[in-house]
């Protein structure tokens, strides 16, 4: 397979460099944390300025390679990741774009690209932990509208989002995955409470979410009712084929920083922690390569990324958590320093084998839809 870049592709990969080294200086200092109205303001500026000068559509209107030419390039020139914005653009957007009718795409992606609107996800539930067929949210038809009552938990980004890509059950008498359907829900509807949920590295960016009779019309249905299991498909496919694509460029360059630090404060001296260094380095080439290789068979396939992307979340999940794991190593008593470089992400990775399918999940796609394992009672 090649894996090389067009001529027209290394263009665009040139001219989006110089654009960043242009901008980049001029971007206003990141917000506090805690500040969520700030960080709101600051991400969605900075997604105007994509829209602004071209770049925004490369989530769901280009090709895969040039997205994934632009979310390489973004992460080494160190711009602002997507933030609040991370699942309007990289979740619900491609959904839409995929799965929705031309007057939802031409209602929602606009605001989106313009940085305009932000979206979180209504997916878990407290009482199904990494089973997400077994969701308990409650819809029922009452004319033009669903009606939906239950909860929500790991909400991302409630707090400051207008709307919600929501999952509830609208048969429950049809078997897991035929009663499911997949909602646009708008968050200033009557019946919402957001209860913020603080992790173990201090950040706030997950919620609960309550659902009282909440009235969503049913023109906000994406996909087919009781079809929206195999909505929210497409929806992981594209969190767990592209989303991290960022994260991986993020953690080759963190390995160089380890490396160098090692070298600097004598633990390099050890060669136990060079090997680690050496096959993670290996690690993280493949799992570069893995990426290439699933943007080629998405490009192949229509733009949805495959069962591939399984893999690859898998892999990348674990992989992540020894990387901080060994930056622990690296720092030494200094990894017990929150204000220390790395020490706050490896407390972060830790979630990394649970958020966006937990890793039994992924292990179970990958014997049952690759090797073609049967499925268990």
């Amino acid at each position: 397979m090649d894996l090389s870049c067009t001529p027209e592709e290394e263009e665009f990969r040139a001219r989006l460099r110089e654009w960043l080294a242009k901008v980049l200086p001029t971007l206003p200092a990141k917000p506090s944390p805690d500040d969520w109205p700030g960080r709101r303001a600051h991400d969605l500026g900075w997604q105007r300025m994509l829209y602004d000068a071209g770049y925004a559509d490369v989530h769901w209107d280009a090709s895969p390679t040039r997205r994934l030419i632009f979310l390489e390039e973004t992460e080494k020139a160190g711009a602002p990741y997507v933030g609040a914005n991370f699942v309007g653009l990289l979740h619900a957007g491609p959904t839409i774009a995929a799965e929705g009718t031309p007057e939802q795409r031409a209602r929602w992606l606009p605001p989106i690209l313009r940085g305009e609107e932000v979206w979180c996800q209504g997916f878990s539930e407290p009482g199904a932990g990494s089973d997400l067929a077994a969701l308990r949210t409650r819809a029922w038809r009452d004319g033009d509208d669903y009606v939906v009552t239950g909860s929500k938990i790991w909400t991302s980004h409630a707090e400051v989002a207008d709307w919600c890509e929501l999952l509830v059950r609208t048969d429950p008498e049809a078997p897991r995955h035929r009663g499911i359907t997949w909602l646009a829900l708008p968050m200033d509807a009557d019946g919402i409470t957001v209860r913020p949920l603080r992790t173990l590295a201090g950040s706030a960016e997950f919620a609960e979410v309550f659902l009282d009779e909440v009235r969503v019309p049913a023109a906000h249905r994406v996909g087919a009712e009781n079809d929206g299991w195999r909505v929210t498909m497409v929806t992981l496919s594209f969190e767990r084929g592209t989303a991290f694509v960022g994260e991986v460029v993020a953690c080759r360059r963190t390995l160089g920083e380890l490396a160098r630090t090692a070298q600097e404060n004598g633990r390099w001296d050890d060669p136990v922690l060079r090997r680690r260094l050496g096959r993670l380095d290996a690690e993280f080439r493949a799992l570069w390569r893995l990426t290439q290789w699933n943007v080629s068979e998405a490009e192949a396939s229509g733009g949805v990324p495959g069962t591939g992307g399984s893999v690859f979340k898998l892999r990348y999940s674990h992989a992540r958590q020894e990387l901080y794991d060994t930056a622990a190593d690296v720092l030494g008593p200094d990894a017990l320093d929150l204000d220390r470089p790395w020490v706050l992400d490896r407390l972060s990775s830790l979630s990394y084998t649970i958020a966006a399918g937990t890793s039994q999940i992924q292990r179970n796609i990958v014997a049952e839809r690759i090797l073609g394992l049967p499925k268990g009672r």
